[in-house]
């Protein structure tokens, strides 16, 4: 046998002729075709997490933008109902004068105004 006859190409097959560029670098083979696919599948996943990661700290901030808003609704919610406390003091106030003490709101001829400079 010749020395060329003896060559062996990247499959551990013998090869006649010269090796290829491309059975030298096996591109084309399964083992790189599953490398490739494994490394599409990390960058995929690299991706989502960025995205994951993203959508996590928007929301987040989002939730804080409405417990402020909350705690602000609150507040006036409070304010509203002392302001509803208050206004509800006067009616009672001239109901309970008409009713224990027989008061009467007087005609308006008969109201004085008192000026105090």
């Amino acid at each position: 046998m010749s020395a060329q006859a003896n060559k062996i190409n990247v499959h551990g097959r013998r090869s006649a002729g010269p090796v290829s560029v491309y059975d030298w670098s096996a591109l084309f083979s399964p083992r790189m075709g599953a490398i490739v696919l494994l490394l599409l599948f990390v960058l995929g996943s690299g991706v989502s997490v960025i995205y994951t990661t993203f959508k996590n700290r928007y929301l987040l901030n989002e939730l804080q933008q409405l417990r402020t808003q909350r705690n602000e609704l609150q507040v006036q919610w409070g304010q509203l109902l002392i302001e509803q406390s208050t206004f509800g003091l006067e009616s009672r106030v001239e109901r309970k004068a008409t009713d224990e003490l027989a008061m009467e709101v007087p005609p308006i001829s008969d109201v004085v105004m008192v000026r105090y400079d």
